[in-house]
């Protein structure tokens, strides 16, 4: 009764604040809870892909109620008041609707509702995009192509055409070259659409090969994201990462799997586009994106009260930076533009590029100059922003006309997002965040980064190779039989394990559920036979020696 009070109270206030009117306006409700109790034991594969419960597994990531959708009960109840649903998060609680007074009313009423605020009032006023407000793209340029095609190096892997100076000055071809071209990784594109990248000749073997694993627009729902009135901007984004043309471009992840998401209406700039991010964010996680690139960035917007000041962008207080660091407390390498704005009034990056786990990507020219529309830092709490720089000015990409070339953060951080995805191909044993410390420890300015530039411009191939890293334990996979397993199993090795090993199961929860210590001459296989009393579920068994870890995953039934 007190929490309906409370609830009541803030809308007289609001009613006296905008008066007596009866038109839309926008609110975020947070849920009580997800109706079930504290300890509702999970089962994680009703809900995520078995590619998010590997990671999960993989790197002690626990599941948890976050992980659980809404009530769906909760979402009829407020539907049924007249409200429109425009956004969901699974990860906060909550869902963004437009409602009028009276809807507000009885909706404040409902005991699975613990609060509302007010986002935007008169949301369904004319928006028209305006000088006031700042679309992310507003400082891009794309433009005809007018640089010298160069073949690289005579021993590399594939012939980059155009964007063999934003993939050297990377030293991106040394991962490529070892076979290392994003195989086995996907990356969720977040972005305003994806027009005519369903029929482009440059996405022919992500097509052939079956690495665009789905789609989906959640701005609004159901569209087809490759329609020809949809923005072209993500297009690019994913030439950057994707395309495979032999001798015109090769992007830096042509192996890697995708996921094309929309979450950003073009025309226009509203602060519900980052609860849209969020919404796009966690369906990556739920589908197992290993890394998400977001050439997205918010700071103003076409109704000027929802804008963010500058000490907003402080890594906890917008929607989509909160969202950001969700998606990488999940294991997710989230990979973000800086923004564009370096040579404006605001020179300041966006939200999400403020988050303290978001890797953050600044532009430079083809000879590593800070582009000078490149958003700096420091983030309003004194964190060097951006984090790392890659080629954003005169970038080689494609839009539904061909191959052309484009200035923008936007990019930049694809170009960086596809070869990082690639590094992370080579050491599976490292998390997200060891991945982002590892390109920072081997950039240009590692020993004096600042807010221009960041860490500065990656060296992948130092990053790789480096004494730091070079005593990485390399990891390789098990074969598991029989699997999926009741009682005992047996597990064969590529090479013969020598010398003292433990072999451990750990379960979705990352909890050691088994561990035991062994010491063997030479052995080709090993068996387990006391794993009878495990729970049925999804498990990593992970064998480790004294420079090998040797992993798989079990289906205990």
């Amino acid at each position: 009764m007190k929490k309906i009070i409370l609830l009541i109270v803030s809308l007289i206030q609001f009613t006296i604040l905008f008066g007596q009117q009866t038109g839309m306006n926008t609110y975020v409700l947070r849920f009580t809870d997800k109706g079930v109790s504290p300890d509702f034991v999970i089962n994680a594969s009703l809900y995520l892909s078995q590619k998010a419960i590997e990671r999960r597994i993989k790197y002690q990531i626990p599941v948890d109620q976050t992980d659980l959708p809404l009530r769906e009960q909760y979402v009829n109840d407020v539907s049924s008041t007249g409200a429109r649903i425009l956004a969901r998060s699974r990860w906060f609680n909550t869902i963004v609707i437009e409602a009028d007074t009276n809807m507000i009313i009885n909706i404040s009423a409902l005991s699975c509702i613990s609060k509302v605020e007010l986002l935007i009032y008169n949301s369904q006023a004319k928006r028209v995009a305006s000088e006031t407000s700042s679309p992310f793209f507003k400082a891009e340029t794309v433009n005809p192509w007018q640089i010298k095609m160069n073949e690289g190096g005579p021993t590399d892997k594939y012939n980059y055409g155009t964007a063999y100076n934003q993939i050297n000055q990377l030293k991106g071809q040394y991962l490529h070259n070892l076979g290392f071209s994003g195989e086995g990784m996907l990356i969720a594109v977040i972005d305003a659409g994806f027009s005519s990248a369903d029929i482009m000749p440059c996405f022919d073997s992500l097509r052939a090969n079956k690495q665009i694993k789905g789609t989906r627009d959640f701005a609004q729902l159901g569209n087809n994201i490759y329609a020809t009135s949809m923005a072209t901007h993500g297009t690019s984004v994913l030439s950057c990462m994707g395309a495979n043309v032999s001798g015109k471009m090769v992007g830096t992840a042509p192996k890697a799997d995708y996921w094309l998401l929309r979450s950003e209406v073009y025309a226009t700039e509203s602060i519900t586009e980052e609860y849209f991010w969020v919404s796009a964010a966690e369906f990556a996680d739920s589908v197992g994106a290993d890394l998400i690139n977001s050439s997205l960035g918010y700071t103003t917007f076409d109704n000027a009260s929802t804008n963010h000041s500058y000490s907003d962008l402080n890594g906890n207080t917008t929607m989509a930076t909160i969202g950001a660091d969700k998606a990488a407390s999940k294991g997710i390498l989230v990979v973000n533009s800086a923004g564009n704005s370096g040579g404006a009034g605001w020179w300041y990056i966006g939200s999400p590029a403020d988050g303290d786990s978001v890797f953050t990507i600044g532009a430079v020219n083809s000879i590593g100059v800070r582009a000078s529309f490149s958003s700096v830092g420091p983030t309003s709490d004194g964190r060097i922003k951006p984090t790392v720089m890659g080629q954003g000015s005169g970038a080689a990409l494609y839009s539904p006309g061909g191959l052309t070339s484009g200035s923008g953060t936007s990019f930049s951080s694809p170009i960086i997002c596809g070869i990082t995805a690639c590094l992370w191909q080579a050491l599976p044993e490292l998390n997200n965040m060891q991945i982002i410390d590892i390109i920072k420890s081997t950039s240009s300015q590692a020993s004096n980064p600042d807010s221009l530039m960041g860490w500065g411009i990656p060296n992948y191939e130092t990053a790789y190779t480096t004494l730091s890293i070079r005593d990485h334990i390399v990891t390789k996979s098990l074969i598991v039989y029989p699997n999926p397993v009741y009682d005992k199993i047996t597990l064969a090795f590529p090479a013969p394990i020598q010398g003292k090993y433990k072999i451990e199961i750990v379960n979705i929860e990352g909890t050691v559920v088994y561990s035991n210590h062994r010491s063997e001459s030479s052995v080709h296989s090993i068996q387990i036979n006391d794993i009878g009393s495990l729970p049925p579920g999804i498990y990593l068994l992970k064998v480790s020696g004294v420079s090998l870890v040797y992993t798989g995953k079990i289906i205990k039934m």
